[in-house]
């Protein structure tokens, strides 16, 4: 097949998502890659539409197993027209549950064609001890390696033979957020960069120091871009939560690579 184009779409609050994708898309030559952070809030998605001849990188944390509410209602405005995807979901060191999953079924229905996927790791956007420092050098020897596979399937092929087959249970597993929600100090000069880069719109720009508890999906963007460091979450929540996920996310998990 002859890619015209590397569109590197990802969704990444605190950036780990973002790094995963442009390692991986780093194997294609820099001018035939565009990178497209679909976390705007607002921002017209429905204008994307991609063709056969282009290749679609798309990046997505898994929350709770699943593809956040708010990458998911702009991911489904996308539209590919026979469009080869590579989906790519990055984790906490805990698992992935039915990411991938839903990511691949929102995609085939929007004209793409799934023929190859990634579950890799990334620092954990809350509890930072959990896959901490990830991806590492080790992690992106894996991933480049990953992606130089999914090159070398694309100029070996002239057409996608099928869709890739992943984990997953259908229906998908519940997840309806979690109770850690990031709040203003006096530290907090009301510069209103929470505000115009939360992807949900929970900050209201007139008043920055307060957080709509109901909007915010506890993405942790505000308190990672804060350059007072005036944002942060209930601690005794936070030890609580990282006591309760220990168990689980401890033990350095793997990347896994799936292609058709």
């Amino acid at each position: 097949m002859n890619i015209s184009k590397v569109n590197n779409l990802f969704f990444s609050p605190t950036g780990g998502s973002e790094k995963i994708a442009k390692i991986i898309a780093g194997v294609w030559e820099n001018d035939k890659v565009k990178n497209i952070d679909i976390s705007i809030y607002n921002e017209d998605y429905g204008k994307y539409e991609f063709g056969s001849n282009e290749l679609c990188i798309i990046t997505v944390p898994s929350f709770g197993g699943r593809v956040p509410n708010a990458a998911m209602n702009n991911i489904s405005k996308i539209k590919g027209d026979h469009t080869p995807a590579l989906l790519v979901v990055s984790y906490g060191n805990r698992a992935y549950d039915d990411t991938l999953l839903e990511l691949k079924e929102t995609l085939n229905d929007n004209g793409f064609l799934c023929f190859s996927a990634i579950a890799a790791v990334a620092e954990h956007s809350i509890m930072h001890i959990y896959g901490k420092g990830r991806p590492d050098e080790d992690d992106k020897k894996e991933l480049i390696t990953y992606s130089k596979k999914v090159k070398d399937y694309l100029a070996d092929n002239d057409e996608i033979k099928g869709e890739v087959n992943i984990p997953g249970n259908y229906p998908y597993k519940e997840y309806n957020g979690v109770p850690i929600k990031p709040k203003a100090s006096d530290k907090c000069s009301e510069c209103g960069l929470c505000a115009k880069r939360c992807p949900v719109g929970a900050i209201p720009l007139d008043n920055p120091k307060l957080t709509d508890k109901e909007k915010c999906i506890s993405c942790m963007r505000c308190i990672e871009i804060c350059p007072n460091n005036a944002r942060s979450v209930n601690k005794v929540m936070l030890a609580a939560s990282k006591k309760k996920l220990k168990k689980v996310c401890e033990n350095r998990k793997n990347n896994d690579f799936f292609i058709e």
